[in-house]
This record gives structure tokens, sequence and C-alpha cells, in this order.
């Protein structure tokens, strides 16, 4: 009943930033938390921010908290994740996923996810 489709990967260098969205759409919006997770070759999925509709509640893995800003924009079904200070360790693909606030950080926990989008950080 959603539908997500993240955009905004690409090539950084570290300490650069990149700025990936993701665009919701179906019904009844406002129930679902969006989470970030993402997965490198060889790793299991990660979360990575999670937001709720009023933007009330932001969470952030330890490993991004203090470089990566979750926010959305509700007038155009629009989340993004700001990726500041970037690593060669943000290498991996970023996904967009929605769940009903069962949970904030378990993968299992988000039942609509988006195809991904590639990020890759150079040293």
């Amino acid at each position: 009943q959603v539908q997500l489709v993240e955009s905004g990967g690409g090539l950084a260098q570290a300490g650069g930033s990149l700025r990936l969205s993701c665009a919701a759409s179906g019904r009844f919006l406002s129930n679902y938390l969006i989470g970030w997770f993402r997965q490198a070759p060889g790793k299991e999925r990660e979360f990575v921010a999670t937001i709720n509709w009023s933007g009330g509640l932001k969470y952030y893995a330890d490993s991004v908290k203090g470089r990566f800003l979750v926010s959305r924009d509700n007038a155009n079904s629009m989340v993004y994740l700001q990726m500041n200070s970037l690593k060669p360790d943000d290498t991996a693909v970023y996904y967009c996923a929605a769940n009903t606030g069962m949970g904030l950080t378990s993968a299992n926990e988000y039942d609509y996810w988006g195809q991904g989008t590639q990020v890759t950080v150079s040293s």
C-alpha cells in the first residue's frame, strides 16, 4: 500500500556530502515511520535513521549521529537523508522503508521498501 523510491545516490569523496531523497506514495502515509537503512557488500542491513510523520521523532544510529540528518516534507511526500562528512565506511546501498511505528531500528519492523540507491565514498 506504500511505494517508496530512493534517489540521490552517487559518488562522493571522504568529507563530502550527498542528499538522498525518498518519494513516498500510497494511502495513510501519516501512519508510517520512514526509516533509512544501508547494506554494504558482505554486511548485514544496518539501521541508519528514522523519522515520524510530524518530524518530532528522529533517531539515528551511533555510526551516523552528528553527520547525517533526516527530514521530511509531507506536502511533497518526501523524506530526505542529508549525509555530511562522508566516510568510506558509509559506502553502501541505501534504502528507505516504511512501518506503522512498531519499532524504530529493526529492519523486520518495516513493511515497505524502496529499491535502493548506491552511495560510494572514496578516500
